[in-house]
């Protein structure tokens, strides 16, 4: 009967590991597009957040870092600047970066001794930048650009464990137009993707396509995680180009309407002169018409 019971424990004892961390840590994923701002949320605060500490990590710097150590900012990274805490103690990240991306560890000592378990919530970060035969490459995701050049944009989601995500189902990138088109179905894109992370679209850009927005999207299954937009901006010489263009049309349509005009002003004043010269030469028809009026 002992047996048995043990064995029983032990079953539930694996049964519960694949649901919760080992540590019985609870993991939190969030998706995030580069530029926004977000808050990561921490479990079984206590008062004042003076017992809170925020360990980062991205698993390609050793060692981890306490960005707040018992509430207080360290000032220890480039980005220390743009981290803060809320009132219940969240950690804020004010316009993320692709750099911010990795694994966050809210933990709670009381007394020199931790108070329940940590909280770990990872940050993935999607990113776009361009590159085109004009201009050198740019992660703005309004980068201007000149128009009729090929043009690449690259769309990544910075993750800490790439592999990870991969191989949970359902995960994809997507490129889509402003009206929520897949431009896979557009052969005026190239669409490449060599992995879940990353997706690339390459094209020409004509001048129409200026203030166009391509937005690239994570979604899984049918729901969006996340989304950035890359908005067209052409160069200043592109846009120069096209006023220019336009005088032109109205110059040549100046110089083929002008001659016309002149001769219509030719005809009206000899029509004109020509009255008068009858009117003058004949008086008394004048009156008479007066009269008979």
């Amino acid at each position: 009967m002992t047996e048995k019971r043990d064995i029983c424990l032990l079953g539930l004892i694996l049964l519960s590991s694949l649901f919760t961390d080992v540590s019985g840590a609870e993991d939190t994923h969030v998706f995030i597009s580069s530029g926004e701002s977000v808050s990561l949320s921490c479990n079984d605060v206590l008062h004042q957040c003076s017992s809170t500490t925020w360990i980062y990590s991205n698993y390609t710097t050793s060692p981890a870092v306490e960005v707040f150590y018992r509430g207080k900012n360290q000032n220890n990274t480039e980005r220390s600047e743009r981290l803060s805490l809320t009132s219940d103690c969240s950690l804020n990240i004010y316009k993320t970066t692709q750099h911010d991306h990795g694994s966050y560890t809210c933990r709670q000592n009381v007394k020199g001794r931790q108070h329940g378990n940590d909280s770990h919530v990872f940050l993935h970060v999607l990113h776009v930048s361009s590159s085109s035969s004009s201009s050198s490459s740019s992660s703005s995701p309004q980068t201007e650009i000149t128009a009729n050049t090929p043009v690449s944009l690259f769309c990544r989601l910075f993750t800490y464990d790439c592999d990870h995500v991969s191989s949970v189902d359902g995960f994809q990138l997507v490129w889509m137009n402003q009206t929520d088109v897949d431009l896979q179905t557009d052969s005026r894109y190239q669409i490449r993707s060599d992995k879940l992370c990353l997706i690339s679209l390459t094209t020409t850009l004509v001048n129409e396509d200026d203030n166009t927005e391509l937005r690239c999207v994570l979604k899984h299954k049918n729901d969006i995680k996340t989304s950035v937009t890359y908005t067209v901006r052409f160069t200043a010489s592109t846009t120069t180009s096209i006023i220019i263009r336009v005088i032109l049309v109205i110059v040549e349509v100046s110089v083929f309407a002008a001659p016309t005009v002149i001769l219509l002003q030719i005809i009206c004043a000899g029509r004109a002169q020509n009255r008068r010269r009858t009117e003058n030469a004949h008086p008394e028809d004048t009156v008479m018409s007066a009269v008979l009026e």
